[in-house]
């Protein structure tokens, strides 16, 4: 089974709130002017999150077994 990971890239973040507001777990956070991944074991990869990102900082990497390298699933 392929394991899946939630990245932010913080210095694309603007803080808009977007992504912490369609997150079904509450995993976001806005914290001062950022986003921050507070509870990530509470991911379920739904990706909310990555589609409403107006900036794409936010996204799910996943590891293909096979090669075991992360990469972008589009």
């Amino acid at each position: 089974m392929a394991q899946k990971k939630l990245i932010l890239n913080a210095a694309w973040c603007k803080g808009c709130g977007i992504c912490e507001a369609f997150c079904p777990k509450q995993v976001l956070t806005l914290q001062g002017e950022k986003i921050t991944i507070a509870k990530p074991e509470d991911c379920i990869f739904c990706g909310q999150c990555e589609q409403r990102c107006p900036d794409y900082a936010i996204y799910i990497e996943e590891e293909i077994e096979e090669v075991n390298q992360w990469v972008k699933p589009y």
